[in-house]
């Protein structure tokens, strides 16, 4: 990973920071899968789940709304033991019957098998045990890893995109480029980067012209 790309990053994270998401940065930094426990598995698992296919913004206004219906996701036996109350009452505020079904469908499971033993199947083989879950799929797989704390980026189309910019197929492999030269984690290079595409629509003109800009005075310095 040339040191040109590591200025396009280090200036998407001053963007990303300026925008008022340190705390999202701070955030997936400190997750650690060794701290993982089972209310904050359902946590996670709740918020990709309903996340597929929405807009971040709406899932995030509804969400604690939507915890309350699942008791703050306490424990997967409680939803369990209260499954009609937590369905009827999460459908008032997110109208999805698949989703929240799923929801219920995932506590089950997480009560069937145990969270340890889930926990550690889930570092044994964690793509493809995770996906043992309604909506967990070959991308938001990755988003639920990255978010229990995983050493894993999302390769959703605008990761996707900025790796193929800067000549990399596999975003795994792009994104542990960068971990390496900046400090930062994978999940950490994925958010930042995520939420810069997010906030600045033509992302992949803007890291080009950073680039140019770089080059330019590495060019110039150099004469």
């Amino acid at each position: 990973m040339p040191s040109m790309f590591l200025s396009k990053y280090f200036f998407a994270k001053t963007i990303v920071i300026d925008e008022g998401y340190l705390e999202e940065i701070s955030w997936q930094s400190d997750l650690r899968f060794d701290d993982l426990d089972e209310s904050s598995f359902l946590k996670e698992l709740a918020w990709v789940v309903l996340s597929s296919g929405m807009k971040e913004r709406v899932v995030r206004n509804l969400f604690g709304m939507i915890s309350n219906c699942f008791f703050n996701w306490k424990s997967a036996k409680l939803i369990v033991d209260n499954e009609d109350q937590c369905f009827y009452e999460a459908i008032r505020y997110f109208n999805n019957k698949p989703k929240i079904s799923a929801i219920i469908d995932s506590a089950w499971k997480i009560n069937s098998i145990g969270f340890s033993q889930l926990k550690k199947m889930v570092r044994e083989n964690p793509i493809e045990t995770l996906q043992e879950f309604s909506y967990i799929g070959p991308i938001t797989v990755y988003h639920l890893a990255k978010n229990i704390g995983l050493p894993l980026a999302k390769p959703d189309r605008h990761l996707t995109r900025i790796a193929k910019l800067e000549g990399y197929s596999d975003v795994q492999t792009f994104c542990n480029e960068i971990s390496k030269i900046s400090g930062d984690s994978i999940p950490v290079v994925d958010i930042v980067l995520w939420r810069f595409a997010t906030i600045e629509k033509d992302y992949l003109n803007v890291l080009s012209e950073v680039g140019n800009s770089c080059e330019f005075i590495e060019k110039s310095l150099g004469a």
